[in-house]
């Protein structure tokens, strides 16, 4: 067989066999070829991709396929992000418990009073508070429910900017030591040397994710001015 040339063939043809007997023409394509389902997987994956991942700043060095590997890995456990009907994400799965080391009735200690805050403390407060509510961190607690353990919470100022923060020390006290300690550096630092890949992210807010067991909410009441909150 000859090659194929069709540059210079008139009516682009052309001819199989010695004797050039044999002549051919190729037929235009006539099929259509249309694409009636997307798998809804991929979609989802680039509205996530679209919606979430739009401010993040994925590393250069990743290559095309490790980039699309991460954006399905963090599709995968999508739940733990924040989104319009979850603001705040959450870690499903992993509930704690709060185990004291004391059986009722709980000594005074932790049930403490609240501490008295100033105009502008008080003012803060309540900005604090309404942002909880409404990220649905903390619950207005009913005058029927009976509280047993409260926590103060106080109001820190740094500069201009103000901060919740609970007084837990009484609770701890009371409260066995989690098995798993915070741990230390080098042994964070050894197993990151491992990771393949390695996030940044703002974690003001992270620690809001982790979930108490429904028996264990009571035990983070806070005494809040004249009315208590838990989580």
């Amino acid at each position: 067989m000859y090659g194929i040339d069709l540059h210079n063939k008139k009516d682009r043809y052309f001819n199989i066999g010695d004797d050039k007997c044999q002549r051919f023409a190729f037929l235009p394509f006539k099929r259509q070829i249309t694409v009636s389902k997307v798998a809804p997987v991929k979609l989802e994956l680039e509205r996530f991709k679209s919606e979430h991942l739009n401010e993040a700043e994925i590393s250069l060095h990743l290559t095309d396929n490790q980039e699309n590997e991460l954006s399905a890995l963090l599709y995968d456990h999508r739940e733990a992000f924040a989104s319009d009907r979850k603001p705040l994400g959450a870690i499903i799965g992993h509930e704690a418990d709060i185990i004291l080391n004391i059986e009722r009735p709980h000594p005074p200690l932790l049930r403490r009073p609240a501490y008295p805050a100033s105009p502008k403390s008080r003012e803060a407060l309540e900005i604090h508070i309404k942002a909880l509510l409404d990220l649905g961190v903390i619950r207005k607690v009913g005058y029927n429910e009976e509280v047993e353990i409260t926590t103060t919470v106080i109001v820190e100022w740094h500069n201009v900017k103000s901060r919740l923060a609970g007084d837990f020390r009484a609770l701890n006290t009371y409260t066995v030591p989690d098995r798993y300690p915070i741990p230390k550096i080098q042994i964070a630092l050894t197993q990151m040397s491992q990771a393949v890949y390695i996030t940044a992210m703002d974690a003001l807010e992270g620690f809001r994710q982790n979930v108490v067991t429904p028996r264990e909410s009571p035990k983070l009441g806070k005494n809040i001015c004249t009315y208590y909150q838990d989580f």
